[in-house]
C-alpha cells in the first residue's frame, strides 16, 4: 500500500444492515447456512487457544476440491476482499494504470487508488472487447455486482488467454460464482480467482475465502499474505462448508427459482436487469431512490441504494432470499 495515496483514499459504501427489525435485501448473502455450522464452530472454538497451522493444509485441500484446482494453488485469506486487496497490493505499484469494471465492485477502484495506481474505468459489459497490453492489472467481477450478469464462458477464457499473450495478469472476483453452475477460473494460468465463502454459506461475519493463482503470481501471495492469516473458527468451518455440496445444489436451485419468480413480479414496475446471481437490480425509473429506500425501511424492508455505484442514478438493488421473505419484498414494493 501506497502510504501517500491513503490520505486522499474514502470508504466505500455497502450494503448490508445490523437493525434487527429489518429484514435485509440491501446485503446479497445466504439467509441460510449448511447443516453443522454450530458444532463446527464450536468445536474450532476449542481449540483456538494455539494457533492454527499456518499452512493450512485441510483449508487448502477443501478449497481446492471446492473450484477444481490443486492445494498449492489455494492462498488462505479473510474473505474474498482479502484476496482481492493482497493480489492488488503483489501487482500494482504507484502510477500503475488498471483497468476496472463499471458499475461494479466499488472496492476495485479503491484499493488501486491506495497503491497510488490509477483506475481506467470500463463498462462490465465491454471490458472483454479491451485490449490488455499496457495495463499492470485487470479487474473482471463475475457475476458482476451490481447487475448480476455472467461472462460467456467461451469469451472470458479467450480474454484471460489474451491477457496472459500480453503479460497482464487478469483479477476475477468470483464472489458469487458458487451461486451459479459456471466454472471457475481457478488455477488458470495468469488468473487470479477470488473467492468469498461468506456469501453462499451465509456467514458474512465469519470472513473466509482465498486466492488462486499459478506460478510467480501465486508465488507472491504466498509470501505477502498475513501470518495465521484464518483464524481457526473460520478456517474449520470453511472446511465444513466448502464440502456441503447438498447445500450448495439446493441453494443453487432455490435462488434460481426465487429470482426468476421474483423478476416476473417486479417487471410490471420496474426495469429488472437479468441476473445469474443471488441479487436483482431494479430501475426505478422517475421514483426517487431515496424515497424507494425511505419507504421500504418503513414497512421493514432494508434495500440498496445503487446510485452509490459508477453509472447508476435510479437503480436499487435486492437480493434473492427464501420465498417467505421474497413475498414480503414483493409486497412491500408493489406500494413505493
Amino acid at each position: 500500500m501506497n502510504s501517500d495515496a491513503v490520505d486522499g483514499a474514502e470508504r466505500v459504501p455497502h450494503g448490508s444492515t445490523d437493525d434487527p427489525a429489518l429484514l435485509d435485501f440491501s446485503a446479497n448473502t445466504n439467509p441460510r447456512t449448511p447443516d453443522g455450522v454450530e458444532d463446527a464452530y464450536r468445536d474450532a472454538l476449542e481449540r483456538s487457544r494455539t494457533y492454527p497451522p499456518d499452512d493450512y493444509p485441510a483449508y487448502r485441500r477443501a478449497a481446492a476440491a471446492y473450484v477444481d484446482c490443486s492445494p498449492d494453488q489455494v492462498v488462505p485469506t479473510p474473505g474474498g476482499l482479502a484476496a482481492i486487496r493482497l493480489t492488488i497490493e503483489t501487482t500494482v505499484s504507484a502510477g500503475d494504470p488498471v483497468l476496472v469494471p463499471y458499475p461494479s465492485f466499488g472496492e476495485y477502484a479503491r484499493e488501486v487508488r491506495l497503491q497510488g495506481a490509477d483506475a481506467e474505468y470500463v463498462p462490465y459489459d465491454r471490458i472483454l472487447e479491451t485490449d490488455p497490453a499496457d495495463y499492470a492489472l485487470v479487474v473482471v467481477c463475475n457475476p458482476n455486482n451490481p447487475t448480476g450478469d455472467a461472462y460467456d464462458g467461451d469469451r472470458l477464457l479467450a480474454y484471460a488467454d489474451r491477457c496472459r499473450a500480453a503479460d497482464t495478469p487478469l483479477l476475477v472476483d468470483e464472489a458469487f460464482l458458487g451461486f451459479t453452475d459456471r466454472d471457475s477460473l481457478a488455477g488458470r494460468p495468469g488468473v487470479v480467482a477470488a473467492r468469498s465463502l461468506t456469501k453462499l454459506f451465509g456467514l458474512p461475519g465469519l470472513r473466509a475465502g482465498f486466492a488462486v493463482a499459478t506460478g510467480s503470481a501465486r508465488e507472491r501471495l504466498e509470501i505477502a499474505r498475513r501470518a495465521w492469516t484464518l483464524g481457526t473458527p473460520a478456517a474449520d468451518v470453511g472446511v465444513h462448508c466448502m464440502d456441503a455440496t447438498e447445500f450448495v445444489a439446493e441453494t443453487r436451485k432455490r435462488v434460481r427459482d426465487e429470482r426468476a419468480r421474483m423478476r416476473a413480479s417486479l417487471a410490471d414496475r420496474f426495469d429488472v436487469h437479468l441476473s445469474d446471481a443471488p441479487f436483482l437490480l431494479l430501475d426505478v425509473g422517475e421514483r426517487d431512490v431515496e424515497e424507494v429506500v425511505r419507504r421500504a425501511r418503513e414497512r421493514g424492508v432494508a434495500v440498496r441504494d445503487a446510485t452509490t455505484f459508477r453509472g447508476l442514478d435510479s437503480h436499487v438493488r435486492v437480493a434473492v432470499r427464501v420465498p417467505a421473505e421474497n413475498d414480503r419484498l414483493l409486497d412491500v414494493l408493489e406500494d413505493v
